[in-house]
């Protein structure tokens, strides 16, 4: 059984410490470093959990004031069915395809230095994480999901924040099923992740979309062991 990344233990803990007490929408967190204490954790994993809270939009932040409880919409009203199947995981794949490459173009287009800045700091903690040999799957969450809030529309962070569960199921599958060498497969996936940074961070939409579906194509046939026989963009 995989452990854990401690800043997924820590997201968790924060999430219950929120519903365990009670706390409201606009309602002020504790400090970080009362946080890191309450919860027996260090700062800088508290700093991790807390910027995927917000980027999910459990929490929001105020210049000078600190972290407060936020308006999770997508997460609080809509849910989507976990996925049953090899052809679910296909299927799913292929949505993240369309929401994704849109994404990225998006992102090269509009993101702020900031957004970019933080895109590639989530794809070097994802590349530490596979160096380490640990599954990296909350870090390669992390990394799409600050591509999304770096396209300005909050309904692509919105969306890939409700279908973290299931990105979470299709990673797994993919790294356990796939008939590709282990080696071969976290080489691939680096290189793609690279792909797509690097398009962004050139302030290309065409190269970032074709790189991201590049990227999730690439998970097809890494499940699959075989390439699309769909027609390509």
């Amino acid at each position: 059984m995989t452990i854990s990344p401690l800043s997924d233990m820590a997201y968790r803990q924060i999430l219950d410490f929120i519903q365990h007490e009670g706390l409201q929408p606009d309602d002020r967190l504790p400090a970080e470093n009362r946080m890191a204490e309450t919860l027996g954790i260090s700062r800088p994993v508290v700093r991790q959990a807390l910027a995927r809270l917000r980027s999910e939009g459990w929490v929001h932040a105020r210049r000078g004031s600190g972290n407060f409880v936020g308006k999770p919409p997508v997460l609080q009203h809509t849910s989507f069915d976990p996925l049953q199947s090899i052809p679910d995981v296909r299927n799913f794949l292929e949505f993240r395809r369309l929401i994704e490459g849109e994404s990225a173009a998006c992102a090269a287009r509009h993101g702020t230095p900031e957004m970019i800045e933080n895109i590639t700091a989530k794809r070097r903690q994802l590349d530490a994480a596979m160096s380490r040999g640990e599954p990296g799957i909350e870090e390669d969450i992390a990394f799409h999901g600050a591509i999304a809030v770096a396209s300005g529309n909050r309904f692509f962070s919105m969306t890939m924040a409700a279908l973290a569960e299931q990105t979470r199921i299709a990673i797994r599958l993919i790294r356990d099923l796939s008939p590709q060498p282990g080696i071969k497969r976290a080489a691939d996936t680096r290189r793609e992740h690279h792909a797509i940074d690097d398009a962004i961070r050139s302030r290309d939409p065409q190269a970032a979309h074709d790189a991201m579906m590049a990227h999730l194509r690439g998970g097809l046939e890494r499940l699959f062991g075989i390439s699309e026989t769909r027609p390509r963009d």
